[in-house]
């Protein structure tokens, strides 16, 4: 069964396993113990903290291991701040950090400090003269991502480090989606990385934070890791972590690999388009990670899509918020403003072969177009939802939609702002339906005449633009109502 989701976490890299194997039982025994046992512990922690190191571009001294990559960004952030804090308490971030960033963010606001939010252009990248334009004498630590989890856009980490540089600023660079591919260029300050993304055991983050840096660890402290990371080492998941990375490093194995999963990733995002309908394909086209892909689907059930895929034998994610327990679009698509519906990444792990990936490409097409079948859209496109609703069929037939003179109730809005116009009523309804209902809904409705769709399901706000986009149709904005929201949509063709 093709596994397609390395970006969520890699299958377990040879080297590690027999790594992990032989150090079970050479690497049991407590290294900050001085009999043989220990010393033995303490030369394997030693070289693993020396191999780790050389990966990230480091002295061994500046590494200590963490139980994960979240408690690497949660103790680096953390001590940089408490480090700081006479120069200020703002911290920078992008909009489009892990969730681990943000959260520390959050405790850091509840805490009395100040947060700035870095907006993202269209494919997801910060542009390094808006940080320029933020860095401020107060700022007291900038986080910037080196590569998007869902996206995998690539960020300009080394005119963001030299700016900080200048400004005497710290930056955090969270690398866990690219450090498998190699080291992180520029003059960061802190790093923060996790095993399981490049293929080593879960439960091991790498934690970085160079000399010269500030740094005043938070919370309980101990002897071990430097006070960085307290507890008793998970020593041979450490090893097997360092093992495999070397691997990674060693010859010219990575780079060619990165070469050959980049031609299959462009395979994708050029066929993808093209065998199936209203597809978005999201992510900068240029700047981003070798393995991993992005699209979103119109007129699609996220969650189904997914399970519809596992069904076909392919393990893939999403960002869509039909497939999140919060019922909201992921903040990555949020903040780049794009299609979330239907939304697949595919991310292709070390080995992947390419027969897999055409099996991928002819099953996408049937199992899209069974889903939007489901939803009573033909994959056609907007031909077919035409057609669909001239004949009355599908989700568009169940509610009314009234003539917007009609519509004069609280809330919604005033019927004399249109000259001609449609309300479709999609309050209780999750998306895709809203924007199927308001796909069907234009064609009723003359050039320049609008449609009104009152939406409670938050990832309307982001649908229904990123739809007027793709149609070529104009976006009038949002109004309040007296339940959810009423977006407003103009025909122009």
């Amino acid at each position: 069964m093709p596994y397609f989701d390395a970006a969520s976490a890699a299958p377990l890299h040879p080297v590690a396993r027999e790594a992990l194997l032989a150090s079970l039982d050479e690497g049991w025994a407590d290294p900050a113990r001085l009999y043989r046992e220990g010393r033995r512990a303490r030369l394997l922690l030693d070289a693993a903290r020396e191999a780790a190191a050389e990966a990230v571009g480091c002295r061994p001294d500046e590494m200590v291991f963490t139980p994960s990559g979240t408690q690497a960004v949660h103790s680096g952030v953390s001590g940089a701040l408490a480090a700081r804090r006479r120069a200020g308490r703002r911290l920078l971030h992008s909009a489009v950090e892990h969730s681990s960033v943000l959260h520390a963010a959050e405790v850091h606001t509840a805490a009395g400090g100040s947060c700035t939010e870095l907006a993202v252009d269209r494919t997801g990248r910060v542009a390094a003269g808006d940080v320029a334009a933020a860095l401020s004498p107060d700022t007291a630590l900038v986080c910037l991502q080196s590569a998007n989890h869902e996206v995998g856009t690539e960020q300009p980490v080394e005119e963001v480090a030299a700016l900080c540089q200048e400004a005497g600023v710290p930056l955090l660079v969270d690398a866990a989606q690219s450090l498998p591919w190699g080291p992180v260029p520029g003059g960061w300050s802190l790093l923060a990385a996790s095993a399981h993304k490049w293929g080593g055991p879960p439960g091991v983050g790498l934690l970085a934070v160079r000399k010269g840096t500030r740094f005043a660890p938070q919370g309980p402290r101990d002897e071990r890791e430097a006070g960085r990371s307290p507890g008793f080492e998970n020593l041979p998941a450490i090893v097997a972590a360092a093992a495999s990375l070397r691997a990674l490093r060693a010859g010219q194995e990575t780079a060619a690999e990165a070469a050959r999963l980049r031609k299959l990733v462009d395979r994708i995002r050029t066929r993808v388009p093209e065998l199936v309908p209203d597809v978005e394909v999201v992510g900068h086209p240029l700047h981003r990670l070798p393995h991993l892909v992005t699209f979103s689907c119109l007129y699609v059930d996220g969650e189904a899509l997914l399970h519809e895929l596992d069904r076909a034998g392919f393990s893939v994610s999403s960002g869509s918020s039909c497939t999140s327990s919060t019922l909201t679009p992921s903040h990555v698509l949020r903040a780049m403003g794009v299609l979330s519906e239907g939304n697949v990444r595919v991310s292709l792990p070390y080995g992947t072969d390419g027969a897999e990936v055409e099996r991928f490409l002819e099953v996408l097409p049937t199992v899209v177009r069974s889903v939007r079948e489901r939803l009573g859209v033909p994959a056609a496109g907007r031909e077919t939802v035409a057609a669909t609703a001239a004949a009355g069929e599908g989700p568009a037939a169940a509610p009314a939609a009234a003539p917007a003179a009609a519509a004069e109730e609280p809330g919604e809005p005033a019927a004399s702002a249109e000259p001609a116009g449609r309300v479709v009523d999609s309050l209780g309804k999750r998306c895709p339906l809203p924007v199927i209902e308001l796909a069907k809904a234009i064609l009723e409705v003359p050039v320049g005449g609008t449609v009104t769709v009152l939406a409670d399901d938050e990832a309307a706000r982001l649908d229904i633009p990123a739809w007027c986009a793709m149609r070529e149709q104009e976006y009038a904005g949002e109004r309040p109502a007296e339940r959810g929201a009423a977006y407003v949509v103009r025909r122009r063709a």
